[in-house]
């Protein structure tokens, strides 16, 4: 019996829709990436990109346990001396919940070709109303 490789042509794609409300970030982050690298399917392969659409709802409402609203902070750079810009996630989650799932989300998903193409099936919105209705996405539980 040989092993099984999936290759771009066989790869089924699905939609998943991920509630966020009253969940930890961390927690959705984790199911949000398994799902968009493929690694719940049985026919999973590392060098093929055979993840799945995902719909991700109310993250304004996701939960960051203990302390890490005021002391975890999102930095980032422009390039300038001097140029570290800091928010807390306070501040981040209360102006763009979006970004604060995004980012967890894309710190889970490999530094390659296949994750950056795995990114662009995430689609994070901050209710829970969303434009992809047609593709009759199934509601993920945990």
């Amino acid at each position: 019996m040989s092993t099984f490789m999936a290759n771009a042509n066989t790869v089924q794609r699905k939609w998943y829709v991920i509630d966020a409300a009253g969940k930890p970030l961390g927690r959705v982050a984790v199911k949000a990436a398994d799902l968009l690298r493929g690694k719940v399917k049985p026919e999973f392969t590392p060098h093929v990109d055979c993840g799945d659409f995902v719909v991700v709802l109310n993250a304004e409402k996701a939960v960051l346990t203990g302390k890490k609203l005021e002391k975890k902070m999102y930095q980032r750079h422009t390039g300038y001396i001097g140029g570290l810009k800091e928010v807390k996630y306070s501040t981040l989650m209360a102006t763009r919940p979006e970004l604060a799932m995004e980012l967890a989300i894309k710190g889970m998903v490999p530094d390659t070709t296949i994750g950056r193409k795995a990114l662009t099936r995430l689609h994070v919105y901050r209710g829970s109303e969303h434009k992809h209705a047609a593709q009759k996405p199934e509601a993920l539980e945990f």
